[in-house]
């Protein structure tokens, strides 16, 4: 005998409800998992000799491909690299950049502290707080973010220094 319409009806309401319980916290880790790639031992040689190794994932693409093209004129630092170096990390940098929604956009400069969702998640960071000698920039990860070195920004492990 024939499942009455609503039967249906209540059974493809229940499905939608399952996928989009399952999907929507999927995509969500997705956000994370795309910042937490394991560092190239190339990238982590090279570029904590000055700072973070910032997770490829916080950046887009192009501006991935503008920041090693202008190497030498690094922030006003000459980090140039030998061409063989320079081309494997920006095969990396391009191969793990952010692609997912918050990292569409391609910031001011290319700077991460100038993107929308950096500018939005340090919202309630003072100008004051930047300024301490502890932290000095809005660059400096690791000056509150406990595991910055291991790529992981989670809220929860943060210290602001005093």
């Amino acid at each position: 005998m024939p499942l009455p319409l609503r039967t249906h009806l209540h059974r493809a309401v229940f499905g939608l409800f399952a996928v989009v319980c399952i999907v929507r916290p999927a995509m969500a880790d997705d956000d994370r998992r795309a910042a937490r790639v394991p560092p190239l031992p190339k990238y982590q040689q090279e570029c904590t000799a000055c700072h973070v190794a910032y997770p490829p994932g916080m950046l887009p693409a192009a501006s991935w491909q503008r920041v090693m093209n202008n190497l030498p004129h690094h922030y006003g630092t000459d980090a140039s690299l030998d061409p063989a170096t320079a081309k494997q990390l920006s095969n990396w940098l391009g191969a793990n950049a952010g692609t997912y929604k918050r990292v569409r956009e391609e910031p001011s400069e290319d700077r991460i502290t100038r993107s929308a969702w950096f500018i939005r998640k340090h919202d309630e960071v003072s100008a004051r707080t930047w300024k301490l000698p502890a932290v000095k920039s809005a660059s400096n990860c690791a000056a509150c973010h406990i595991r910055a070195d291991q790529g992981e920004f989670n809220e929860h492990d943060v210290r602001i220094p005093r």
